[in-house]
């Protein structure tokens, strides 16, 4: 990479050495990467889904490819955060990058004690995800009506003593209004967007291709709307923004900071190519060399 370019970024109060972030749920805690490539490179790593008790996930498909995508009914598998905090924060520390732990729950309860436990440990940011079904409301998620995001941002803000970004859903009711809410709660930042809910049927079982019916769909095909969206949004809004969705090339990354994005996360293209993190940074320092940008915070939001 070229260091005459300064590919740094800040994102409230935390130093990242460049702005490219793994995605939570496309990149575990970090290890097998690690096999591939020194993913130290990259600006930081979103630890896999985490939910207070450990989780065993969905039945059945769980991964369906999809024309420019992919679609993923998972259902947050994961170790726990107790074990989270003992057995793969030190591992993750090894890499050197920004830490986020990513957090979800399916009741306000879990999201506090979660969010407790995480802020006292040894990570850097903490990302909450409020697109879990809430399950004392009949499972709408979380994220769908901002006034119950903001109670749970409100409630996570109290307990929660490191940086909070609150990761937005594109099926919120109206994301503008989420996102103030989210800001208003105390959210330190914002990152966006999540999966879009997405369905597949096999015609030849005459069924559902997924047990829970509707799935989260990712990758290039919803970059121009999540673009759109994270556009809109850092208008909105005065904390910083990550954008998410279907980033794949330095060019796409290069878009969602000129909408306004402070950094990004690349998720579905590890799928694709298990060495696109090193691939994307290394493109964006000649890319930016090229277009003649010495400090990548100078094109943010000048669209």
């Amino acid at each position: 990479m070229d260091k005459s370019i300064n590919l740094s970024v800040n994102i409230a109060g935390v130093p990242f050495k460049n702005p490219v972030i793994a995605a939570s749920g496309t990149f575990g805690f970090g290890e097998e990467y690690n096999e591939l490539y020194d993913v130290g490179c990259l600006g930081g790593i979103c630890s896999k889904g985490l939910t207070l008790h450990p989780k065993d996930g969905n039945e059945g498909i769980r991964v369906w490819e999809t024309a420019s995508g992919m679609m993923n009914s998972v259902g947050l598998q994961n170790p726990g955060v107790e074990y989270f905090i003992a057995n793969d924060i030190p591992l993750m520390r090894r890499f050197g990058n920004v830490l986020i732990a990513n957090m979800g729950g399916h009741s306000l309860e879990d999201y506090v004690t979660g969010a407790s436990m995480l802020s006292a440990a040894d990570i850097d940011m903490l990302e909450l995800n409020i697109s879990c079904p809430n399950v004392k409301s009949g499972g709408m998620a979380f994220g769908i009506k901002a006034d119950v995001a903001h109670d749970v941002v409100k409630e996570v803000r109290a307990v929660c003593k490191k940086p909070l970004i609150v990761k937005l859903s594109p099926n919120a009711e109206n994301i503008l209004e989420m996102a103030k809410a989210c800001e208003d709660a105390g959210a330190d930042a914002l990152s966006l967007v999540n999966t879009f809910q997405a369905m597949a049927i096999d015609i030849r079982k005459r069924k559902p291709v997924f047990n829970n019916v509707y799935a989260g769909l990712s990758g290039a095909a919803i970059k121009p709307i999540a673009l759109r969206m994270v556009h809109s949004v850092c208008k909105q809004v005065h904390v910083p923004v990550i954008g998410i969705g279907g980033i794949y090339t330095a060019e796409d990354v290069l878009e969602f900071m000129m909408a306004g994005a402070s950094a990004v996360q690349i998720g579905t293209v590890n799928f694709n190519d298990p060495l696109a993190g090193k691939n994307v940074l290394e493109d964006l320092s000649a890319l930016c060399r090229r277009e003649g940008i010495v400090d990548i915070n100078e094109i943010k939001g000048i669209c």
